[in-house]
């Protein structure tokens, strides 16, 4: 399929595109895109990072801050995402230029206009349902276009790289789609798959409730295209108690719509061949089963790329070694995300200790879960919270639910539980090596902020 020559905008005159907010995971891969449909591709970002390190060796223009001398006539589109805010520098320069401009959910949202597309969505375990999704269809011979808001290693190797890519560009009419619920981005996507993993109290500075996500989450399944299908998790309370609606919805739309469980047959095969720890992976890898049984990938070739899958960047990734310990990087930030992380690792290593060193991520997340926080960390035998990692954008300016209250609260319910506040992260080093005998001891490092810095720092000692 000549993507090139069918590209669903109407800027492709000059084939010029900008991105604002361009290391971001799905800006980045959507500027990657751009590329290789061969326009020339700038954008801008207000930190330096690995990821607009590695846009810059693959020939992409990159600017750190945000200035309106970064505009010029010369560019045909201007893309930003919803964090940009709209007194922003260069979006002002644009609106002045009359340079058009489109939030990447737009962007996303015509591409799956243009492409089958199978969007996968929920509150978590996206990243992991993608990429497997992707796996499967690669293995299947579909050879499809995947968007995953994780770096992965058979990414890489596709592009001839070394560390791996959070997109793949295929040639056919497939697109698997990582479907951001940030913002209710999902809701501009026109899938012809539409996968929910569950419904929880994420996001909550866009939906307040978890009644409006739900609604969302209602929206965003009534986009799939008529005689399309759903893959549905029957085993989250919050998206089966949707059934009704959802019936309506498929009824109207001439949908097919396939609920799973781990209980299902299904699963028992997954769990022969996954290698990735974890019940919320199982449940993940069988939502991507399902993707391809209704592409028609034969079982075979499904069940052996889930079995080649050992993970992506930041999803229960092996770091190295310190002082004996096993290290581990990963992106759980919500209570949710936590306990089922915490769970897999435990179920992984039964015989060591499990010490948790936790970067809260966004200050309103925390106070909008601070009761469920305080069970999250049950699993660990021991744990170590960092500051908050505010969130540039979305964050309060002043917030008494902090780490600290966090770590005084948890210690006043369980006084015998090893849980310490840990003010300065730069004292990480000598704190893990106070507790002693690391030997024994798996070491997650997880949030979704810096924390991957720490995690370097660490291995390196």
């Amino acid at each position: 399929m000549d993507v090139s020559a069918s590209i669903p905008f109407q800027y492709k005159d000059k084939k010029s595109v900008y991105f604002i907010g361009i290391g971001g995971i799905g800006m980045s891969a959507l500027a990657r895109w751009f590329k290789a449909q061969n326009w020339a591709v700038y954008g801008s970002d207000l930190v330096k990072s690995a990821i607009t390190q590695e846009l810059v060796k693959e020939g992409l223009k990159v600017k750190i801050g945000h200035k309106n001398s970064h505009i010029n006539s010369r560019i045909g589109l201007i893309i930003y995402n919803r964090a940009i805010k709209t007194d922003n520098p260069e979006l002002a320069a644009a609106r002045r230029l009359k340079i058009p401009t489109l939030p990447y959910s737009k962007v996303i949202g015509k591409l799956t206009d243009f492409y089958t597309t199978v969007a996968i969505t929920g509150s978590h375990g996206k990243s992991t349902s993608t990429a497997l999704a992707g796996l499967i269809l690669i293995a299947g011979g579909l050879d499809p276009t995947v968007f995953v808001g994780t770096i992965l290693k058979e990414f890489g190797r596709r592009h001839g790289g070394a560390s791996g890519k959070n997109i793949r560009i295929g040639k056919s009419k497939y697109l698997v789609l990582e479907a951001d619920d940030f913002g209710a981005a999902f809701l501009d996507y026109s899938p012809a798959i539409s996968v929910v993993t569950n419904i929880d109290r994420e996001h909550l500075d866009t939906y307040k409730t978890l009644g409006n996500a739900k609604k969302a989450f209602l929206k965003f399944i009534a986009r799939t295209k008529n005689n399309g299908a759903l893959i549905l998790n029957n085993d989250d309370k919050n998206l089966h108690s949707l059934h009704r609606d959802i019936a309506k919805i498929a009824k109207r739309k001439k949908l097919r719509v396939i609920w799973h469980a781990l209980r299902g047959k299904t699963a028992k095969k997954v769990r022969r061949v996954i290698k990735i720890p974890g019940e919320h992976n199982v449940s993940n890898a069988v939502a991507a089963y399902k993707v391809g049984r209704v592409l028609g990938i034969p079982h075979g070739k499904i069940l052996k790329a889930i079995s080649r899958y050992n993970g992506a960047w930041r999803r229960m990734e092996y770091k190295g070694k310190f002082d004996g310990a096993l290290v581990y990087d990963d992106y759980a930030h919500h209570p949710t995300e936590i306990r089922a992380s915490l769970k897999g690792f435990r179920e992984q290593y039964p015989k060591k200790k499990i010490v948790c060193v936790y970067q809260p991520h966004q200050g309103r997340r925390l106070k909008a879960l601070f009761k469920e926080f305080q069970s999250a960390f049950d699993d660990a035998d021991e744990t170590l919270i960092l500051p908050v990692y505010e969130v540039a954008g979305r964050d309060l300016r002043k917030n008494a639910y902090d780490s600290e209250k966090l770590a005084r609260t948890i210690q006043s319910q369980q006084p015998k539980k090893k849980l310490f506040y840990l003010k300065e992260p730069k004292n990480l080093v000598n704190a893990l090596k106070t507790l002693g005998n690391n030997s024994s001891k798996v070491i997650i490092m997880m949030g979704a902020g810096d924390i991957v810095n720490y995690t370097k720092n660490l291995i390196e000692k």
